[in-house]
């Protein structure tokens, strides 16, 4: 696996530097999180701002780093592969110029239609007017449209910024980006905090500005080293550019794999907007935790890979192609397999941890760590996905993925849907006491997700089987590695019943280094640890 330099000049390994860079704005983003959390709890203003920011988002879903840099990447490199870097920069600065204007267009008309638009997303907010002495999360949340509509356009530009980065094997750069849309929301929350007594409409329209801001600034920290690398930049509107007809061809197809996944998150959205005061921002904090494996070891690895799968696969090497796919499953897996086991075990532990504070108290504390044991079920499926489709693209098949895509959300749908509405009658009190009004009906999406997580894993491992004889995931291997996780959960638990007592900080304190610990031990112990593939990369 090649190299590329960090920030401090060291040789990081592609999967270790987006994995670092995914790391960082993760961070950041449980910070705002918990931020967020703190101020506004479960609440109405969190419902709204939960869906204000998933709102305007559908332009980064339909442009974004699923869709855009896929059909970019294997044209780009292939042009860097052979050589021909002015046809490469002259194919940036169409791509460039062609996202611009596409993306002005469509934000102006989001702007417009803010109301239909929040109408169709998050019809069950439309309830509210009628109910007497309740918060109006529809007009909150159209009015919040209109001011974050913008940022989704600075989003979908530092994407492409994303995709010419990768392609030249800068990755760190790329995924630490997003850090700066959190500082800026975070900053803005605690200036709005400290401007007098609470009031929650004030902290949600300052969270607003302040991803505003932020997706500005995502898009400019990377645009300096994409301006090095390409020696400039001369933005263009044609499509008679070298590669342009190419990738756009391939956008389509992509647009419906990995888009339409992403807008089942939309329709999750839309459901859980009919469900319970606070379940549109239990699934929120939820999701926060249940991707943070799916981008840092799903994605950090499929990102890396993409521009060498389609090395591999444009030189004809087609035994080195399968063995990447093979190699870049086992990553995934050394690190997934015990996050599974640690959410289902320890969830309650991690989210009391990152998010108990200020309005989020024990109630909301457990119905998200409900939620997240519901998504964790598919999270082995959901990050192996990643990678066997960056596979079908490199193999140029964008159809298939597609296809199976779609299935999953359909699927999702048909599971989660009648789920929902039967646990939503369900108040979360009944199960863990309290007088809160929180139900379950959120638990209910998150498994229908999971479900339908699992059969897109199993028809993508087989359609690549079928192309490629040679291919077949470890599965000994990750056997070996869920029994290391179990082993270190039947230790790190009965760790957890002894310091139950003790402030949350000391029981997280010793309980999740003994299990993470325990974990790298028996799977060295088992001749299955990876971790000498993630750090290979930061060694000189």
């Amino acid at each position: 696996m090649a190299a590329v330099e960090s920030p401090r000049g060291r040789r990081l390994g592609p999967a270790t530097a987006v994995a670092a860079g995914i790391l960082l704005s993760r961070l950041f983003g449980f910070l705002r999180v918990r931020v967020v959390g703190a101020a506004l709890g479960l609440g109405p203003h969190a419902d709204v701002l939960g869906a204000a920011l998933r709102a305007p988002n559908v332009l980064q879903v339909l442009l974004g780093e699923g869709t855009l840099s896929a059909s970019i990447i294997p044209v780009y490199a292939r042009l860097l592969e052979e050589g021909r870097r002015d046809d490469a920069r002259r194919f940036a600065g169409a791509l460039f110029g062609l996202l611009t204007a596409v993306t002005a267009a469509l934000v102006l008309l989001g702007m417009v239609l803010a109301e239909p638009l929040v109408a169709v997303l998050a019809s069950g907010f439309l309830r509210d007017a009628a109910t007497p002495g309740a918060v109006d999360r529809f007009a909150l949340t159209v009015r919040a449209v209109r001011i974050i509509f913008p940022m989704t356009g600075c989003l979908v530009l530092s994407v492409w910024a994303l995709a010419i980065l990768n392609s030249h094997r800068r990755f760190f750069l790329a995924y630490a980006a997003p850090a700066a849309w959190n500082l800026a929301i975070i900053a803005a929350l605690l200036s709005a905090g400290r401007n007098g007594p609470a009031d929650l409409d004030r902290i949600l329209f300052a969270a607003c500005w302040g991803a505003l801001a932020g997706g500005a600034l995502q898009f400019l920290v990377q645009l300096p080293a994409v301006l090095s690398l390409l020696g400039g930049l001369r933005p263009s509107f044609s499509r008679r550019v070298w590669g342009v007809k190419e990738a756009l061809a391939a956008f389509w197809p992509l647009l419906l794999g990995r888009g339409v996944v992403q807008l089942g998150g939309y329709f999750d959205l839309f459901l859980a907007s009919f469900l319970a005061t606070g379940a549109v921002a239990a699934l929120g904090s939820s999701q926060y935790l249940y991707l943070l494996p799916v981008s840092l070891f799903g994605m950090s690895v499929a990102a890396a890979e993409l521009p060498e799968l389609a090395r591999r696969q444009a030189g004809g090497e087609q035994e080195a192609f399968v063995a990447r796919v093979r190699s870049g499953a086992l990553q995934v897996g050394f690190l997934v397999t015990p996050t599974v086991i640690g959410y289902l075990g320890l969830g309650w532990l991690i989210v009391a941890l990152l998010f108990q504070t200020g309005r989020f108290g024990p109630e909301e504390t457990w119905l998200v760590y409900l939620v997240l044991a519901a998504y964790s079920l598919g999270l082995p499926a959901s990050t192996t996905s990643r990678l066997l489709q960056n596979a079908f693209y490199a193999l140029a098949d964008t159809k298939l993925p597609a296809r199976v895509a779609a299935q999953r959300v359909l699927l999702a749908a048909a599971v989660g849907a009648p789920l929902m509405l039967a646990l939503d009658r369900v108040p979360l009190a009944a199960w863990v006491g309290g007088e809160g009004d929180l139900h379950l009906g959120a638990v209910g999406l998150a498994a229908g997700s999971a479900v339908g997580a699992w059969y897109e894993r199993l028809r993508l491992g087989r359609a690549l089987a079928a192309r490629s004889p040679a291919f077949g995931l470890p599965g000994r291997e990750l056997v070996r590695m869920a029994t290391a996780g179990l082993a270190a959960l039947a230790l790190a638990a009965p760790a957890w019943w002894l310091l139950r007592g003790a402030p949350l900080v000391v029981t997280a304190g010793v309980t999740l280094p003994l299990y993470a610990g325990v974990y790298l031990g028996l799977a060295r112990l088992l001749g299955v640890s990876r971790l000498g593939a993630w750090l290979r990369g930061a060694k000189k």
